[in-house]
């Protein structure tokens, strides 16, 4: 009788394609519509963060804290970074060690601050364009110098320009910022290439800062390659920044972490961490990791094969009714690469002419100059909220 109880539980079906109201709740993503588009009535597929509940058993975990009552200072126990631990073993087939692992309020935060940590101002920073646009940011905001080493695109995929970076190098090159897998082109990166990427580094000292925040949402027929998984070599010569804030939808509760093998690299991170006193995270955030890593890998599952299908509908959409618009296929992410270019029309044409449409998309030329031509969406979303943004950006396109 338990046992049947426990794989009942164990099997629940999970309601995708419920349609939740998130207007009127400060949401980015919807109530900020008429600041970054200039309107209210177009359907959001930009902000990566999904339209689906977050799962319940994160949300009764926080409602059984909350009934504590009192939110005072807390700090986050073993449990906690064994999560982590077990996470990363089960899942990618990585193992860590609980004292790698620290404290970041976001994914950016962390690779901002391990910015600030290993360099200096004025040393010069890589990054691979077209990528995750923040990267530009946190480069040029810290005072650092930003180098680009674009990407190569073949066949529908991007690959590192190895050629490339080995001339951008110089001997003020400190870091390379690394987006693995890939946004906005959903390259889950395979160990040859990143072993290839990070013995140049090695070569040169330069420290690679890799984000892998869309780790775990790996299409079936890819893997996830943790870089520091590769070798001892690697790990003592790369910080990863991870969160389950994209996998699990929990962006707004600000837990992050970064695991970092390098001891010494891993004090001067916790030291810029602690002097803003940002190491104390916020109770509710440390509760959802904690049991998303414990509870979540059933959830996770359905949320892929949900995925699939809705990229699968994507991807028939457009061969058949649009097919100058080319679509990127992803090893990772429920965000899809689009490129318009084929059309011929400038960014703020391309992008006026969606709005109009009413959708609302992330532009290309975000991530860099590169992405001319090119829109991001976000897939994270019920199937018919999808197919009716995908309806409108075909009637656009047929006028």
């Amino acid at each position: 009788m338990c046992l049947c109880v426990l794989k009942f539980k164990q099997m629940k079906k999970y309601n995708f394609d419920e349609i939740i109201d998130r207007t009127n709740t400060n949401c980015i993503k919807y109530d900020a519509r008429s600041a970054f588009f200039g309107t209210d009535n177009l359907l959001p597929l930009w902000v990566a963060d999904m339209d689906f509940r977050t799962p319940d058993f994160i949300v009764e975990a926080i409602k059984e804290r909350a009934d504590k009552d009192i939110f005072g200072y807390t700090f986050r126990g073993e449990s906690y970074n064994q999560a982590i631990v077990d996470w990363l073993k089960r899942r990618h087939n990585w193992t860590i060690q609980p004292e790698w692992i620290s404290f970041s309020p976001g994914v950016v935060a962390g690779l901002t601050m391990a910015i600030e940590a290993l360099s200096e101002p004025g040393d010069e920073v890589i990054i691979q364009p077209p990528v995750y646009f923040p990267f530009f940011d946190s480069v040029k905001g810290s005072g650092r110098t930003l180098i680009e080493n674009p990407l190569l695109l073949e066949n529908g995929r991007y690959y590192f320009d190895l050629d490339d970076l080995m001339l951008k190098i110089t001997p003020r090159t400190r870091l390379l910022l690394l987006c693995n897998p890939q946004n906005p082109g959903g390259m889950a990166w395979n160990e040859n290439e990143l072993n290839e990427l990070a013995q140049i580094c090695i070569e040169n000292k330069i420290v690679i800062i890799s984000d892998e925040i869309h780790s775990d949402l790996i299409f079936e027929g890819s893997r996830h390659t943790p870089l520091a998984g590769i070798s001892e070599e690697i790990a003592q010569n790369c910080v990863v920044c991870m969160a389950p804030s994209k996998t699990f939808n929990t962006a707004g509760l600000t837990t992050s972490f970064v695991v970092i093998p390098n001891k010494r690299h891993l004090v001067k991170y916790d030291r810029v961490l602690r002097l803003p006193h940002l190491h104390m995270g916020n109770i509710f955030g440390t509760v959802a990791l904690e049991t998303a890593y414990t509870q979540g890998d059933e959830w996770l599952a359905q949320l892929m094969n949900y995925l699939q299908s809705n990229y699968d509908m994507l991807k028939h959409f457009f061969n058949t009714n649009l097919p100058k618009v080319k679509v990127m296929r992803p090893d990772a992410t429920y965000l899809i690469w689009l490129d318009f270019s084929a059309f011929g029309l400038s960014d703020d044409e391309l992008n006026s002419k969606l709005i109009m449409a009413g959708v609302g998309l992330n532009r290309g030329v975000q991530f860099g100059k590169q992405g001319r031509g090119y829109m991001r969406i976000n897939i994270g979303c019920p199937r018919s909220v999808l197919q009716e943004g995908l309806l409108r950006i075909e009637k656009a396109f047929q006028k």
